[in-house]
């Protein structure tokens, strides 16, 4: 190990998810660190992010692959051969208690849990090569009951043992599989809570640090769990989330 562990200048970085919120701050600080990054996102084409949703697509190659769609993955093209670093950060949830019916249950275990072994496995050959590492987001809910959002917490809870299943299989392959938890995160998916005063009042009470995360928390994480500095790190998901979980 040495003092440039976290330059990842040379090296090239999928980030699934990466068109906004915890996605995006992952993605820009990979590319902070000189690697070349790419973005995979459900619209048509950059342009149609806007910055104010957290979107800064600036220095990334971007590709429109809707993962809640298994055909989409198989069809997606990629125009690279190796691979350093894949980071899963899909996701999406269904509020006004929608994921208790059957479009919304299946939406989202589709994008948050089955799209993360769709993508693994399409880009496992490329990571192979290059022993390169996948980092899984899930999220604390995963750890809990969550009444409002049934199959997301599921699909987070079966993110985090995917997490482990994969570490322990694909470790022999020369893949360090990982993943990291976030708690409460400023984001377009954390809007209920942050635009309801009281709301937001009550949830910053419960974490200890005492203010929400920033999708620049989490690329921390990130970016720590793709270097050198977590050679000896698998199959572990790390919960960054302000102490809100203790």
């Amino acid at each position: 190990m040495g003092q440039n562990d976290t330059d990842f200048t040379g090296k090239r970085v999928l980030v699934v998810g990466g068109s906004s919120g915890i996605g995006n701050g992952i993605a820009q600080a990979f590319h902070a660190r000189g690697a070349e990054v790419h973005v995979w996102g459900t619209r048509a084409k950059a342009s149609d992010y806007d910055p104010a949703d957290g979107s800064d697509l600036g220095g990334l190659t971007y590709q429109q692959v809707d993962v809640g769609d298994p055909d989409a993955i198989t069809a997606a093209t990629v125009d690279f051969d190796t691979l350093d670093s894949l980071v899963l950060c899909q996701g999406t949830v269904v509020y006004k208690r929608g994921e208790f019916e059957r479009a919304g249950w299946d939406r989202v275990m589709a994008v948050n849990l089955d799209s993360l072994m769709h993508c693994a496995n399409k880009l496992k050959p490329l990571l192979a090569k290059a022993h390169g590492s996948i980092i899984i987001v899930s999220s604390i809910s995963g750890y809990s009951a969550n009444v409002g959002n049934p199959a997301y917490a599921a699909s987070k809870a079966g993110a985090i043992s995917l997490t482990k299943t994969l570490g322990q299989a694909w470790a022999p392959e020369g893949i360090r599989v990982n993943g990291l938890a976030p708690g409460l995160v400023d984001t377009k998916l954390t809007k209920v809570t942050t635009e309801n005063p009281k709301r937001l009042e009550g949830a910053l009470r419960a974490i200890p640090v005492g203010r929400m995360g920033l999708p620049g928390d989490m690329a921390g994480a990130a970016i720590f769990l793709a270097s050198p500095l977590a050679a000896y790190v698998c199959g572990q998901t790390l919960i960054v989330d302000g102490g809100l979980s203790l």
